[in-house]
């Protein structure tokens, strides 16, 4: 069975990631030069997660830069989340970009037509710390 959590803090290159029954959230910067060393563990942990656990996902994924490589890995895990047993009715992605951020907005845009859940794309004012800390504790609102 999986590891019912796993977390990653941030640093300079590689996002925030906390993964528990319910939640995955990952967010921050992701331009590792070898990124593969750092989502290897977060997608042997939703391969376990999606084959074991049939409850509600609150899916928060939201970058203030990724590099070429990492975006790689991220349309993996997105893509992997994307073949799980009754995706439509059990999971929900909150795509978060920093206001201006043409780059993100794109990137999230092409996530959204990978899933057939619910997927929400969410303009921000900033991508910080403070932000991030909102989001995980589930008091994001957004605004109209």
């Amino acid at each position: 069975m999986y590891r019912e959590i796993y977390k990653s803090e941030p640093s300079k290159k590689t996002p925030w990631v906390v993964l528990e029954p319910g939640k995955i959230f990952i967010m921050g910067r992701s331009i590792s030069e070898n990124p593969g060393d750092f989502y290897r563990p977060v997608l042997d942990w939703l391969s376990k997660y999606i084959n074991n656990y049939d409850g509600k996902t609150k899916i928060e994924l939201g970058f203030e830069y990724v590099n070429t490589s990492s975006t790689k890995w991220i349309y993996t895990v997105v893509k992997d989340l994307s073949e799980a047993k009754g995706i439509e009715l059990n999971m929900h992605f909150s795509w978060y970009f920093e206001r201006g951020d043409e780059d993100m907005f794109e990137l999230g845009s092409i996530l959204k037509g990978l899933v057939e859940s619910p997927f929400d794309v969410y303009e921000v004012p900033g991508m910080n710390k403070a932000l991030y800390e909102t989001i995980l504790k589930g008091k994001f609102k957004a605004s109209l």
